[in-house]
């Protein structure tokens, strides 16, 4: 369900290079006409617009960007231009970098991907950084995190809609077991979260539900200092539920004292052509405002246009 609105006659690649080049040359950019070409093209044409560019002026348009704009505003232009898999990477390697015990982009990327795409990042990962993400994740992370993000990250997991349904009983089983000894940890927890398919994982956590009454994520509130199952929830719900994890994502970044532009950039520019459309309407839901109205009130500029560009906002 994607948010972006590309015109029904788009111009030629040629055409939408030259009038980049155009904004980069002269006084100054011009950084509406970045928006109204990037902030319009799907990944396809985008990344034929890298190609061309690159082609025709010698240079990577990505340089481009990155000598002419600044801040937030470069931040989610470039994000926005780089091909998904890249841009995965992209987060994937940063995340590893700056590793906290309360960072979830690694969970993120590893579960609300289709294996497919996880697949492609992490091809993306290799061919980037000349290591594997696999590699690089468990250098950063140690103890339960490692255990836990290693095999989600190297995942690849079956993605079709069958479900064994003795299979989700026995394990909805297995995994209260385990929660209620506070195991949170152990090999059977890890191994349902990291190898079984999204249908499977479904069926095992409404099995959970209905037999032992509470939702996981409530039994894995345990302890709320906890950052390991923080961590574990985060991965239950991108596995689950993609757009309640993002809502709560943006409702953070937004409504924190001050705005989370990290977390703000990086949900728009991943989602956007993804569900952010779902995620729009989960917003406006559980915060009685719209999320168009919520951005503009708390971000300004450029930076501001761009992302009501990318999430569909009419007068953009």
């Amino acid at each position: 369900m994607s948010t972006l609105c590309v015109p029904s006659q788009v111009p030629s690649v040629a055409e939408d290079c030259e009038q980049l080049h155009k904004a980069f040359s002269g006084w100054g950019t011009n950084e509406d006409l970045i928006i109204s070409i990037l902030g319009h093209r799907n990944a396809t044409q985008r990344k034929l617009i890298r190609q061309v560019y690159a082609e025709t002026y010698g240079e990577d348009l990505l340089k481009a960007l990155d000598k002419e704009l600044t801040n937030d505003f470069e931040r989610v232009v470039l994000l926005w231009t780089l091909d998904p898999p890249e841009r995965d990477a992209y987060l994937a390697n940063e995340a590893t970098k700056k590793w906290t015990s309360s960072n979830q982009v690694l969970v993120e990327i590893a579960c609300t991907r289709s294996p497919k795409e996880l697949l492609l990042a992490r091809e993306a990962y290799h061919a980037r950084f000349k290591k594997s993400l696999e590699e690089d994740v468990a250098y950063h992370t140690s103890g339960d995190f490692r255990k836990l993000l290693v095999p989600l990250v190297s995942s690849y997991r079956y993605s079709g809609d069958e479900v064994n349904l003795t299979l989700a009983k026995t394990e909805a089983k297995l995994l209260h077991e385990k929660i209620s000894e506070k195991a949170y940890s152990c090999d059977d927890v890890i191994r349902i979260l990291t190898t079984r398919s999204k249908a499977q994982i479904n069926a095992t956590l409404n099995q959970y539900k209905n037999e032992f009454g509470n939702d996981i994520n409530k039994d894995l509130k345990a302890d709320p200092k906890d950052e390991f199952l923080d961590i574990l929830r985060a991965t239950v719900k991108c596995l689950v539920c993609p757009e309640k994890y993002f809502e709560k994502v943006l409702r953070l970044a937004i409504n924190r004292r001050g705005t989370d532009e990290g977390a703000l950039t990086r949900v728009v520019a991943t989602r956007a052509e993804v569900d952010l459309k779902i995620i729009k309407d989960e917003y406006h839901k559980r915060n009685s405002v719209p999320l168009d109205r919520a951005i503009a009130k708390d971000t300004t500029g450029d930076y501001e246009k761009m992302l009501l560009a990318l999430i569909g906002h009419e007068e953009a």
